[in-house]
């Protein structure tokens, strides 16, 4: 008998931190508007928004995906130690080789969704 396929997992932040980004461009215009030498804080809203849209984490069947603002790593599940959280609320994964990855957007209350994909290696925290 075949085994089930399962699809990719993509975990990232939510679309609604645009909503906040957008709020920040406002509040900035303040100063931008008044003092033509801050127009260099317009920054802050592109690079935020930018995270908002790349930042994520990708998992399928043998491989983790973490990606960055400027780029991405792969590594196999058969490399990842174990999950960790530390004092940011996204997890680490502690690799054998002794370093860790960050996996953006991977929260607690996202683990279910890697339990799945990774064949159990990642426990469901819920059951």
């Amino acid at each position: 008998m075949a085994s089930p396929v399962v699809h990719p997992v993509v975990i990232k932040i939510s679309p609604m931190a645009l909503f906040a980004v957008g709020f920040t461009a406002l509040g900035l215009l303040i100063p931008v508007m008044t003092w033509a030498w801050t127009t260099p804080l317009l920054l802050i809203p592109v690079v935020l928004t930018a995270m908002v849209l790349r930042l994520r984490t990708v998992a399928d069947h043998d491989t983790v995906t973490a990606r960055s603002l400027l780029g991405s790593r792969k590594v196999s599940w058969d490399e990842i130690d174990g999950l960790k959280f530390t004092g940011s609320s996204w997890a680490r994964a502690s690799l054998k080789d002794g370093s860790e990855l960050r996996l953006p957007a991977v929260t607690f209350a996202t683990l279910p969704l890697l339990t799945d994909v990774s064949n159990g290696r990642v426990p469901n925290p819920y059951s």
